[in-house]
């Protein structure tokens, strides 16, 4: 498939994806958010990969946000429409039962925040500028930032970020638990590959019943969110990788995962 806002490309079993607008710092329209949910389907279809790296063309930007051309002429009935649509296709990223991670140069803010943080796992250069900055346009995130940062750097920090509409650094952004690491700019994407080497080594459906396991329990209580672990480990142990697992480890070899 051919695209024409985004890079697609899979390599080792890792599915690169750019968002390519650099003359906008990569901002969101609806083509390029239309060629993100094409994306995801075809990673999600494709056997061969198991992980996802998203990033934007060029160190200025990874998403600067959505295009306020876009939104500036949305009314209240369309309006709700076009965050739902944007909410549905930043989910597919979330639940298709593979991880990704987001590496992030240069500006993530609205939009490209969210899109951020519907990642499993967030890598940061040290030019790194984070934010919510909607209030400052009259509105609030529209394509989940509010439930999802709240959920992972707790209320106080999603309240002081979407009320002041400030951006943060990337040292802020890691202290606050925002992004996982920090790097050198030329050494985002390497350690983002080798970050997905290492997940790739492991069990296909172990990494999947773990991801479900993080993602539905969290929104549960303790109780129902230890027997859903409980569940998808007793899976697990019926599975042919376990039995490959725990005897290579018996017989001090690597591992040799098959993914069923």
């Amino acid at each position: 498939m051919s695209y024409e806002n985004i890079l697609y490309e899979v390599k080792d079993q890792i599915a690169r994806i750019t968002v390519n607008r650099p003359q906008v710092l990569n901002a969101l329209n609806r083509a390029t958010v239309d060629e993100l949910s094409q994306a995801f389907d075809a990673a999600r279809d494709d056997a061969n990969v198991r992980v996802l790296i998203l990033t934007g063309a060029g160190e200025k930007s990874f998403v600067a946000g959505a295009d306020i051309n876009e939104i500036a002429k949305r009314t209240a009935t369309d309006g709700k429409d076009y965050s739902l649509y944007g909410q549905s296709v930043f989910r597919k990223l979330e639940t298709m039962g593979k991880p990704s991670i987001a590496a992030i140069s240069g500006f993530a803010l609205g939009g490209g925040c969210e899109l951020a943080l519907c990642c499993s796992i967030r890598l940061a250069s040290k030019n790194a500028k984070m934010g919510q900055p909607e209030v400052k346009l009259g509105i609030l995130p529209g394509y989940g930032g509010t439930p999802r940062l709240a959920r992972l750097c707790g209320k106080g920090v999603a309240h002081e970020l979407l009320l002041t509409g400030e951006m943060i650094n990337a040292e802020e952004a890691h202290r606050v638990g925002l992004v996982n690491h920090i790097y050198e700019p030329a050494d985002l994407i390497p350690a983002a590959e080798k970050m997905a080497q290492k997940i790739i080594a492991n069990a296909p459906l172990a990494v999947k019943y773990a991801m479900e396991a993080i993602q539905h329990g969290t929104e549960m209580t303790q109780e129902e969110g230890l027997f859903l672990e409980a569940t998808l480990f007793g899976l697990c142990c019926a599975t042919e990788d376990m039995r490959e697992g725990t005897r290579a480890f018996l017989e001090k070899r690597p591992a040799k995962f098959q993914g069923r």
